[in-house]
């Protein structure tokens, strides 16, 4: 455990971003599960476009990045048009 009072800090900040973004990823893998799995388009789409915010929220806010989350919208959107 550390003994310095910027580390007991740090330590505390890691903490609660870890658990903030273990439950952000977690709500984004659910998210993608539920585009890949829907039934029909019209669920596909609804299930997309909340998908695609939770994606680019993520890429902003460095949980994964950019590039990933632009492709994997891509691959979804592509997956998407495939099922129609």
């Amino acid at each position: 455990m550390p003994r310095i009072k910027s580390a007991k800090k740090r330590l505390r900040q890691t903490k609660s971003a870890t658990e903030r973004n273990r439950a952000q990823r977690s709500q984004l893998r659910t998210a993608l599960k539920k585009v890949r799995a829907a039934g029909t388009p019209a669920e596909a789409a609804a299930a997309y476009k909340d998908a695609a915010a939770l994606l680019d929220r993520a890429g902003r806010k460095n949980l994964i990045h950019r590039n990933v989350a632009s492709r994997t919208k891509s691959r979804l959107a592509k997956a998407i048009a495939i099922k129609k």
